[in-house]
């Protein structure tokens, strides 16, 4: 029993005893001993949250997340840092004090940066958004081309890129066109002018939506009857696409096709129109 009193004694000298023994900053073995296992802990939970992440992500957003753990390493080791020498003693606050500025300013600076990094490793991981999604943001229309950490990139439809930060996800209602398939639902609107035959129109509708290029001939093109209008007939035509991203195109197309049916049928689009009624003032 007394030899191992006497062992721990000897243990715990060498454990307290100060490599640096100064005025202000002594740091002792143990201290030392400290923020290697600190690290060495950092390093192994590291290591399984990434083999953990790896196996949720395809191979090339692997490479994406290369200078995130180098990141969260450094910022770990600076944390540990600071913590263990604080925990043994050594007073902080001088250096603290002095860099109180420096780290305010960084914080915001960074804080945008750090807000898109989340953004990116959430829209990564859970998959909430894919390369070649048609999505809808400010009223742009744009297909995304590459996923990064900060950005993600897409192109609209008049070939201009947009660099959207990855906040912008989280804070903003974005449409994301084909979320839940490659195909969507469109549709053209048009007014008719009363009288006309509403059923010879509802035909021709079906017939140039289901010859259209473009159009999937499942599920077929069908016509609604939206309303009767102040001036017209309003009736709109349905239709699937694969591909929304130019379905601007395909709408024109449509477009075309029902103002040239219908001069043949004459059938009139009608313009808004209002009657004025003029009354002699009273004399």
């Amino acid at each position: 029993m007394e030899k191992l009193k006497n062992f721990l004694s000897s243990i715990k000298q060498i454990w307290d005893f100060n490599v640096i023994d100064g005025e202000t900053v002594k740091i002792s073995i143990g201290t030392l001993l400290s923020l290697v296992l600190v690290i060495l802990a950092i390093n192994i939970v590291l290591k399984i949250i990434r083999k953990l992440l790896d196996k949720r992500l395809d191979e090339s957003d692997r490479f994406k997340f290369v200078s995130v753990y180098s990141f969260l390493r450094y910022l770990f080791y600076l944390l540990a840092v600071v913590t263990v020498l604080h925990t043994s003693g050594i007073d902080l606050t001088v250096f603290l004090t002095a860099s109180a500025a420096l780290f305010v300013g960084i914080g915001f600076a960074l804080q945008y940066l750090f807000q898109d990094i989340i953004s990116g490793v959430l829209i990564i991981t859970d998959q909430s958004l894919h390369v070649g999604d048609v999505i809808e943001l400010e009223g742009k229309i744009g297909k995304v081309t590459e996923i990064n950490l900060r950005t993600t990139r897409a192109v609209t439809r008049d070939d201009k890129v947009i660099v959207i930060p990855n906040h912008k996800f989280l804070i903003e209602s974005i449409y994301n066109h084909t979320q839940n398939r490659r195909s969507t639902i469109e549709k053209v609107s048009v007014g008719v002018a009363y009288g006309s035959d509403t059923e010879l129109v509802q035909q021709i509708l079906i017939d140039i939506a289901s010859n259209q290029k473009g159009v999937l001939k499942s599920p077929k093109p069908f016509v609604l009857f939206e309303d009767f209008g102040d001036s017209a007939l309003n009736f709109s035509v349905i239709y699937t696409t694969a591909d929304s991203f130019g379905d601007n195109k395909i709408k024109s197309d449509i477009r075309f096709k029902i103002d040239k049916a219908f001069r043949e049928k004459d059938i009139n689009i009608p313009f808004p129109q209002r009657t004025v009624h003029l009354v002699n003032p009273t004399k």
